[in-house]
């Protein structure tokens, strides 16, 4: 029966979404965690009877046809890039983005890859890196007798030193931005990937062409909504159940056609 295939299919794309909303609600604790959502899209249809054709004397169109729908499949996973809530830290060297943009890091390859999760610190030689190791692009090295490193909101470093020399400007970081941002890769340790569907990354300032400002001390975290993931987890664990009693349904159907012809 055609059933227990189509049901399949739904039980299927439920266990994915399980997936995704099991991933949020894991995730809750993570800095600048984007939280996903699964989208979904009906499968092909075998068409019994087309609409639109001549009926049976010929003078007329059929209005409506016989379209049988066979089962559901995961579309998508889409990142929702939505801000997160801000929350103060003490942390100097801790930054949020507050609006659009990424920062820019120096991968373990070379190549650029992009953040929201602004928790830097400095390594032994003094450049600004992430917890990971990787160098923020451009790179911004802090002096080793700097009593007191400022970061405006603009992306401006200064540091300030013991005697009254005025503060010295040790760089500027810059902000990035794609036109896509749901096309980015994620490549796990909240960094993420350029691609063909993110578009070109577009450089600039905090705070001028679009960018959000830079908010020093600072961190985002996820932007998930507990009482939210709640909801979607049960309403996901009920499709499952209805599904699976579909099944034992065509089950029991299949079997008293079984036992007719015995």
């Amino acid at each position: 029966m055609k059933a227990l295939a189509i049901a399949a299919t739904g039980m299927s794309a439920q266990a994915k979404n399980l997936e995704v909303i099991s991933n949020n609600i894991a995730n809750m604790n993570t800095t600048a965690y984007k939280g996903a959502r699964a989208e979904f899209t009906d499968l092909l249809y075998q068409v019994d009877r087309a609409a639109g054709i001549a009926n049976r004397g010929g003078e007329g169109a059929i209005p409506e046809g016989v379209q049988q729908g066979l089962g559901v499949r995961t579309a998508a996973v889409r990142k929702m890039f939505k801000q997160g809530p801000l929350v103060n830290t003490g942390n100097k060297y801790d930054l949020a983005i507050d609006g659009n943009g990424w920062f820019a890091v120096q991968g373990p390859e070379g190549q650029n890859l992009y953040t929201r999760a602004g928790s830097f610190n400095v390594n032994a030689t003094g450049q600004l890196v992430t917890l990971d190791g990787y160098q923020i692009q451009p790179s911004i090295s802090i002096p080793e007798d700097a009593v007191d490193v400022t970061i405006n909101e603009s992306g401006q470093v200064f540091a300030l030193f013991n005697d009254d020399q005025p503060a010295q400007n040790l760089g500027q970081i810059t902000m990035t931005s794609f036109v896509n941002d749901a096309g980015l890769r994620a490549m796990g340790g909240n960094l993420f990937k350029e691609t063909e569907a993110s578009g070109a990354a577009i450089n600039g300032v905090a705070g001028e062409g679009g960018f959000g400002s830079i908010k020093q001390s600072y961190l985002e975290t996820a932007n998930v909504d507990p009482v939210k993931e709640i909801t979607e987890l049960i309403t996901a664990q009920r499709a499952y159940e209805m599904n699976s009693k579909v099944i034992k349904a065509a089950d029991s159907m299949a079997g008293v056609v079984s036992q007719g012809i015995r």
